[in-house]
Formats: structure tokens, C-alpha cells, sequence
């Protein structure tokens, strides 16, 4: 163990590649030393009365050291041996069932921590990245295995007794990391700094992780400021990682500090990882997520920003370490904003919105898109196609979960549907009840306690986000309006000008998953990119839309009503029940 931080939530253990060979090892190790302290502080500061009842406040310096000292010694010896050898020690004798309680405390105090171990390691052939089930066999597994078994050994040791149910819970690390070194070129001298920093290779989750962010709200736009803040910012290499996302078609570095590891680590469902060779050609945007707030300059009225480096064809977003960015919408969008600010560059259309394709059962196929803000019914309307659409779909694939592009391909006269991600960040209450259970080997949850619960399930492959489908069907998603004879559920638009009408308005009722209320306005549902480029994004959407209509795609509006109290789920649930019916689909007989 090579050495760890500790902070209010998080433990992160340093390592090379080998950790404690024996319960001994841990129990002496300075990381034991240090939680066990931690408790005991934790113990005195909520005024315990185990605290008070087992350690004689006279003497707490002296207890500290005696209680560390007896853990190490009962992980080999019965409390009544100890005190045969070491009679000082008889005070415990009596307190017995205290002591055990406090041994009980002290592992759930330590389970309640987010733990995390990274393997630092060097590039070449005898990496560790290079074998990846060896090294996390020979870490992240060992250390569960030996902590389960010093806290079984201890309590064994003080009660006398064996258990008679045995719980194999996650007791060392929730997730590991192989962090290595790696050689790409900066496109100017002031990128360089960033070069110490380790890339992310491989990544193992023990889920279902949860985690408890310090918020679950994001608010604000991203803004674009005229100065690359990368000049003003010093890196502290040994805090940070860097973790090299797929993005659609694009590369983006996503660098973010330690004390953002749980959010750092769950971009693993959200974005597949770039190989060696996609990161040796370079990124086309980098993110520098948790950045010190005392170097951001006095002079920019926004925390959220980025900086478009044109001489350098280069992106550059900033947010900084602050608890009230905890939160992984600030990761998840600053990263799809410079995915579409690129996009747009390319004369590319960008969209908000969930896109699947649907091949029936006589082998018909259709692909769709839903466009629409945060909470508007996107996914939801995707989920409860997925479960109603049982005996009518021969496969659904999706490709696009909340962000993707169109594309013109002037070769086959085809408008094609790409995706972003291949995970889904959905809010827990308006997915299909128990869908998240049956999930839960593969989800990271956060919040699960509070409003906007949010879960992050791997969804669809980079396969199917990159291939480029046909796309036929391209709905607004309008969650705020009821549905009356004037009202349907699906309703398409006449001409150009109506359909353009309704995406450049981006009406929709707010669910509270940002600080906004009520209801809102925002320019095609998109405030990650489009809005910061409004009049290349105009041209763009003028010609894309004109190419929809002469392609005779399907343009209108679907009513989710996803923010009409009472119909969460009823809402989706119609939806997706009219798309069935308007493409025809066919039930088996």
C-alpha cells in the first residue's frame, strides 16, 4: 500500500500493485491506525454513550492507543488470552459485549465510506493494464477478503462464539482503478501540464454502488468565456486522473480531481473508454472537473464554463471543486456541450433526446427519435416501449439515451441517427417500478434517499452508437400538455415553419431536476451547446429541418406528459402506446 486519502466520505488507497499479504499486515498497516482514530473521534463528537461507557474519560489518550493495540492482538488471540499475557488489559474483561459493539460500529463505519483503490502503474508490455484480472485479483478482491475476515476474527475472538450466518458483504474497495501514463500530443506548450496526469485503463465496479453526492441538482448554463483559465490553473498531478471518454464519434479527456472519485468512476456506465491508440492521436475536447475555486479569475460572472481554443481546434471546459458542483449532471453535460459545440463545427445538427431503433416482427424496421429537455419523458417513453412493446418488437436497440446528432449522408440521400453514450442517468421515480431491482448488478445509484434519485445503467454498445441508422420518425417531447381531441398524443407538423416553431421555443414543465420551476423556454430543448453558438446552430437547423421534410420524415410533437402531476407513468405509458399503433406494429397471433 503505497498510501491513501482519507477524506469526509471517501477513502482513496495508492497502490503499485500489492497491498497487506495478512490480517496482521492490515491491523499494523497506518490506514487501520487512522479509521480506527477516525471513529473514536466520531464516537465523542455525536456523544456517544458506547463511548462514554467503554473508554474512562480520564484516560482517552491512553485508551486510544490500548484499543488499537488490543484489535491488532484479537485478530490472532482470545480476549481471555490477552489478558492471561497482558493483564492490563482485564479492564475489557467485563465490558465485553461493549467491546464487541464497538468492534460492530467500527466495521459499518468503515463500509459507509466510499472506498476506492488505485493501481498506479507504467506503460509498456509488463503493465499492469496489460493483465487486469491479475492485478485486481491480487488487490481489490484481497482486500475484502481480508478485511471481512479481520473483523470475523476479532469479534469471534471477543465473543467466544461463531456466527452462524455469514453475509459476504463488499467490505474493501467499491471500485478499483489502473492508472497509467500515457504519451499524446498537446496541441500547444500550455496544454503540457497535463501530461503527468494518469489515464484511466481499466476500471472494475462492485455494484450495485452507491453513492451520496453532495447535491442532486444541477442549475445554470455552461458558459463561454473568452480566455483559456488552463493558464491561471496549477495541477497537482498525484490528485488527479484522467479518464479518456468515447463521445459519440469524439475523444474527450475528461480530468477530474479526487474529490470527485465516486462521480470520476461512474462515467464507466456512461462512456466506453478510448483505447491507446484513439488517445495518442489526441482529444478533440478536455474537461477539467474540480478544479481549485481560488484560481478561477474574479472577472467571469460563471463558475461552468469553457473556453473554445480556435487557433488550436480545441475545446476547453472549467468547473471547479466546489460541494454545489458535486453532481453528476455537471460531469455528465459539460462533456455533451463539447461534444455538440464540436459537432456544430463540423456543420453537424446535434440534438437533445433519447433515439432507438425497432425492428418488428415481420422484420420491418424504424428508427425514432424523441428531442426534448431534462425530464421531459425521453427515456421514460423509451422504458415503457421496451416493457409494452413485448409481443409487438423483435429487438430494440438504442442509440442515443440523451444526446446524439444527425447527419446528412449526401452519397445515399440518408439523414442518419448517432448516438453519445452508452448508459442511460434517469431519475429512479419515473422508471418502471422494480425495473432499477432488476438491473442493480450493473447500476450505479446515487442519492437514493432524496428528490431526484438518479441510477446510471449501461444501456446500448458503441457499436450501435456509432453505426449510423436512417432515421424516419422525430418527435418534440411535450410533457406539459394534456391530451383532448385537439390535444393527441402524437401530432405531426404541417410545414417547416410550425415544426421549427415548436423545437425553437423548447417549451416544457421543469421536474425539479434543475433549480428551475415551472414552466420553461429553451432554444431545441438544448442548453449544451446550441445556445452558446445560436446563429451556426440556426443555419444548421434550417437546413437540417428543410432536408427532414424533403425527405419526408415524420416531424411533430408527442405528448408525454411526464409533468402533469399524477401521470409519471401513465403519460409514457400512452406514448408509447400511439408509436406502436403509428408505425404499425404487429402483435404475434
Amino acid at each position: 500500500m503505497k498510501s491513501f486519502t482519507l477524506r469526509k466520505k471517501e477513502v482513496i488507497i495508492h497502490t503499485e500493485g500489492e497491498i497487506c499479504g495478512n490480517i496482521q499486515e492490515l491491523t499494523n498497516s497506518p490506514i487501520f491506525e487512522r479509521i480506527v482514530h477516525a471513529f473514536m473521534d466520531h464516537l465523542k463528537k455525536h456523544n456517544s454513550l458506547l463511548s462514554d461507557s467503554l473508554f474512562p474519560p480520564e484516560a482517552e489518550l491512553s485508551y486510544r492507543s490500548k484499543i488499537l493495540s488490543l484489535l491488532r492482538i484479537l485478530t490472532t488471540s482470545s480476549l481471555e488470552e490477552v489478558v492471561k499475557i497482558l493483564p492490563d488489559y482485564s479492564y475489557f474483561l467485563d465490558k465485553k459485549n461493549l467491546l464487541h459493539e464497538f468492534v460492530e460500529k467500527l466495521y459499518n463505519f468503515w463500509r459507509r465510506y466510499e472506498r476506492y483503490m488505485i493501481c498506479h502503474s507504467e506503460s509498456g508490455i509488463y503493465s499492469h493494464d496489460q493483465k487486469p484480472y491479475r492485478t485486481f485479483n491480487m488487490t481489490v478482491e484481497r482486500l475484502s477478503h481480508l478485511v471481512r475476515a479481520g473483523y470475523r476474527d476479532i469479534c469471534e475472538n471477543i465473543t467466544g462464539t461463531h456466527p452462524r450466518v455469514y453475509r459476504q458483504v463488499d467490505a474493501g474497495c467499491q471500485a478499483g482503478i489502473i492508472a497509467v501514463p500515457k504519451i499524446w500530443n498537446p496541441p500547444s506548450e500550455e496544454y503540457r501540464e497535463l501530461l503527468s496526469i494518469p489515464f484511466i485503463r481499466q476500471l472494475m465496479i462492485q455494484p450495485p454502488l452507491l453513492l451520496d453526492p453532495p447535491m442532486n441538482k444541477r442549475t445554470g448554463h455552461f458558459q463561454k468565456v473568452t480566455q483559456n483559465l488552463l493558464s491561471n490553473i496549477m495541477i497537482d498531478e498525484k490528485k488527479w486522473l484522467c479518464y479518456p471518454a468515447q463521445v459519440g464519434k469524439l475523444v474527450i479527456f475528461i480530468y477530474f480531481e479526487e474529490g470527485f472519485m465516486g462521480l470520476g468512476c461512474s462515467l464507466a456506465n456512461l462512456f466506453e473508454l478510448a483505447d491507446d491508440d484513439q488517445i495518442k492521436e489526441g482529444p478533440d475536447a478536455i474537461y477539467l472537473y474540480g478544479v481549485d475555486p481560488a484560481m478561477f479569475p474574479t472577472d467571469i460572472n460563471s463558475e461552468t464554463v469553457f473556453f473554445d481554443d480556435e487557433p488550436n481546434q480545441i475545446l476547453i471546459g472549467f468547473v471547479p471543486g466546489n460541494d454545489q458542483y458535486g453532481y453528476f449532471g455537471y460531469l455528465k453535460k459539460m462533456v455533451l456541450t463539447l461534444h455538440n459545440v464540436v459537432m456544430m463545427k463540423k456543420g453537424i445538427l446535434p440534438f437533445h433526446g433519447a433515439a432507438f431503433r425497432i425492428t418488428n416482427l415481420d422484420k420491418s424496421v424504424f428508427t425514432i427519435a424523441i428531442i426534448g429537455d431534462t425530464a421531459t419523458g425521453k427515456s421514460e417513453t423509451l422504458e415503457a416501449l421496451r416493457i409494452m412493446g413485448n409481443g409487438y418488437i423483435a429487438d430494440l436497440k438504442i442509440i442515443a439515451d440523451d444526446m446524439g446528432s444527425f447527419e446528412i449522408d449526401e452519397t445515399n440521400h440518408q439523414i442518419l441517427c448517432y448516438g453519445t453514450e452508452i448508459g442511460a442517468f434517469v431519475r429512479l421515480d419515473d422508471l418502471e417500478k422494480g425495473y432499477a431491482f432488476e438491473q442493480i448488478d450493473r447500476a450505479i445509484i446515487m442519492s437514493p434517499q432524496k428528490t431526484n434519485a438518479r441510477v446510471i445503467l449501461p444501456v446500448t454498445t458503441v457499436d450501435c452508437i456509432l453505426k449510423g441508422f436512417p432515421i424516419d420518425y422525430i418527435f418534440y417531447a411535450n410533457n406539459h400538455e394534456e391530451i383532448d381531441e385537439f390535444h393527441p398524443v402524437i401530432e405531426r407538423f404541417p410545414d417547416i415553419e410550425k415544426a421549427l416553431e415548436v423545437f425553437q421555443e423548447g417549451k416544457a414543465m421543469s421536474k425539479g431536476t434543475t433549480t428551475s420551476v415551472g414552466i420553461v423556454n429553451s432554444y431545441f430543448a438544448n442548453n449544451f451547446g446550441p445556445i452558446q453558438y445560436f446563429d451556426l446552430h440556426e443555419k444548421i437547423a434550417q437546413r437540417y429541418f428543410s432536408e427532414f421534410f424533403k425527405a419526408n420524415i415524420f416531424i411533430g410533437q408527442i405528448r408525454t406528459r411526464l409533468g402533469i402531476p399524477g401521470q409519471e407513468m401513465n403519460g409514457p405509458q400512452t406514448a408509447s402506446t400511439a408509436l406502436i399503433e403509428l408505425v404499425g406494429l404487429k402483435s404475434k397471433k
